[in-house]
């Protein structure tokens, strides 16, 4: 059994090496293709998250959500900026709005998970922990991340 399992990881990590290789550049997101690419405000939006400026990356992630209303990864930022900035119900607004897009955002589903341990609902972030215990067939750092903040969570309840 072992043999087969070190074989399907060959065969994936050559899936992946060949798939990245003649893939367009320019789409670099899980998100639907029809979507337009990242644009400047998101760039900037995501600096300014980088940087701990959450209010000035609001700013700019609202006017990338005009322009790629389709993306995930903005809702995804516009959602940790407000959890950030303690409007928690905006965050969740644009938590969901990202998993409508993205059912399997990582980042997503990771942070509205610390946003429900937030609220001290403990069985939603474990959810979102089991989606992302789907998705990250060999694991990631999203699982790892909000397995971790969920075993503090309990920790602290004890």
């Amino acid at each position: 059994m072992k043999i087969y399992k070190v074989f399907l990881f060959v065969f994936l990590a050559i899936q992946f090496i060949v798939s990245n290789a003649v893939a367009d550049p320019s789409s670099s997101s899980d998100y639907d293709d029809d979507a337009k690419p990242i644009n400047l405000d998101y760039k900037r939006g995501y600096d300014e998250v980088s940087n701990g400026n959450n209010q000035l990356a609001i700013k700019y992630l609202l006017k990338a959500a005009k322009t790629s209303p389709d993306n995930p990864d903005v809702y995804n930022l516009l959602g940790f900026s407000h959890r950030k900035l303690d409007k928690l119900e905006e965050s969740f607004m644009y938590y969901n709005r990202a998993l409508k897009l993205n059912p399997r955002h990582l980042g997503a589903n990771e942070y509205i998970g610390e946003l429900y341990l937030r609220t001290n609902n403990l069985k939603k972030a474990e959810e979102h922990l089991k989606i992302l215990d789907d998705i990250c067939f060999f694991g990631c750092d999203e699982y790892d991340d909000l397995k971790e903040s969920i075993e503090k969570y309990k920790k602290n309840m004890e």
